[in-house]
């Protein structure tokens, strides 16, 4: 039987499931991605399991495939927050991003280091790769569409730092593989890492997306009513903003992540009501799901296939468990303390925040890069958080956030 062929009929049958399976399972305790890893287990076990994508074999497609669809989510995240940017309103996220990410990738690179035996480079890797949040898996605990709201601070916490911590735990992987070679301490190293990973690529990623997202705002709202992108309806051009400010802030060896979300909140601020928001999220929304879809299937293939699952022992198992119950969630519940939240609110917050295909993405662009020596054991690890956090949180999410809407007083879908 033709493969290629059952390839594109079940293809078919994602996309069209892509459609269907949110509406359905939105007020069941299942998530779109756990139907998709299901899925694809049991074609693991049908004459496609040819077709699975072991990542430590395939580093370069897997680095290729995650990352077009966490910038695809990047861009689709920042489109709808309604929130303008600002120091005082946007309180947790800087929290967040300067104490919890920094902090938690600290607790995940000791972790390793003693429960994992790593040497220094690949625990900090495994920070690295773990602390930033999904912007792709976490749809269900983000805010809605755009002119939905912004009055819930927890959705708001989640959504805006899966938005930037992707790209700002990219220095953190740099410097895990400038320390790969390093033998004895080497001062010139560790400036060059602060000048060009830290200074440069952070500033250029921030200066490429504003300018990308005021360039892009203007062509779309500002331009004479019949030349304005607007006026087409058509969300492919998110796609292009996307990939514009990507491509552009990688030529100029910046962070292409900080850059399209950047772009994404300039564009959205520089007119905030209009109804083409919607088309560019909706679109964009699809997209992302599409791609989720098809990774997911491939992920449960994976799963199926049981090369990775063989790798297991009591140690990766102890450390998923500490890093998703107890690392993320009383690093992130500790660093809201002071702000005007709920106990509940910074629970949810320190709680849900879901690893995803952005862990992968780090990791097979790092372990692409250098030889750390200790691949399976990193791959492994990561492989069973993601597993665990897309399950766990895929359960609950539902329950708990309709539990804390009606404590808010707010309207429960």
């Amino acid at each position: 039987m033709d493969n290629y062929v059952i390839v594109l009929t079940l293809l078919g049958v994602v996309i069209l499931l892509t459609a269907w399976l949110p509406m359905v399972l939105r007020t069941l305790p299942l998530s779109l991605p756990i139907f998709c890893i299901m899925l694809g287990i049991l074609l693991s076990w049908s004459t496609l399991s040819q077709v699975a994508i072991n990542p430590l074999d395939n580093l370069n497609l897997t680095e290729r495939l995650t990352e077009i669809v966490v910038i695809v989510a990047l861009m689709g995240a920042g489109l709808k927050l309604d929130r303008p940017l600002g120091w005082k309103r946007w309180r947790a996220t800087w929290r967040l991003l300067a104490i919890a990410m920094p902090v938690t990738i600290l607790a995940i690179a000791v972790t390793g280091w003693l429960l994992l035996a790593l040497p220094l480079a690949s625990a900090l890797l495994l920070g690295a790769v773990l602390a930033p949040t999904d912007p792709v898996l976490a749809s269900d605990v983000q805010v809605g569409p755009p002119g939905s709201g912004d009055k819930d601070e927890a959705r708001f916490a989640l959504t805006s730092e899966a938005g930037l911590n992707d790209g700002l735990s990219f220095p953190f992987v740099y410097l895990a593989i400038a320390l790969v070679p390093m033998q004895t301490f080497d001062a010139n190293v560790l400036w060059h890492w602060l000048a060009v990973d830290v200074v440069w690529r952070l500033a250029a990623g921030v200066a490429i997306g504003w300018i990308a997202g005021r360039i892009l705002g203007f062509l779309t709202f500002r331009l004479p009513k019949n030349a304005r992108l607007a006026r087409t309806g058509d969300g492919l051009v998110a796609l292009g903003i996307t990939l514009l400010s990507y491509g552009a802030t990688e030529l100029a060896h910046g962070y292409g992540f900080v850059a399209v979300f950047v772009s994404a909140v300039t564009l959205r601020s520089t007119e905030r009501q209009h109804d083409f928001h919607e088309n560019l999220h909706s679109f964009t929304e699809q997209i992302e799901r599409l791609l989720m879809m098809v990774l997911m299937v491939f992920f449960g293939m994976i799963i199926g296939e049981g090369t990775l699952l063989r790798a297991m022992t009591i140690p990766i198992i102890s450390t998923a468990l500490i890093v998703l119950f107890v690392l993320r969630p009383v690093i992130g519940w500790l660093s809201l303390g002071g702000l005007r939240m709920s106990v509940a609110e910074r629970g949810v917050i320190g709680f849900f925040g879901i690893r995803g295909l952005g862990s992968f993405y780090y990791l097979a662009f790092a372990t692409g890069l250098a030889s750390f020596g200790t691949e399976e054991t990193l791959w492994a690890t990561v492989f069973l958080i993601v597993l665990i956090s897309i399950v766990i949180h895929g359960i609950t999410v539902t329950p708990i956030m309709r539990r804390l809407d009606q404590a808010q007083g707010r309207p429960v879908e």
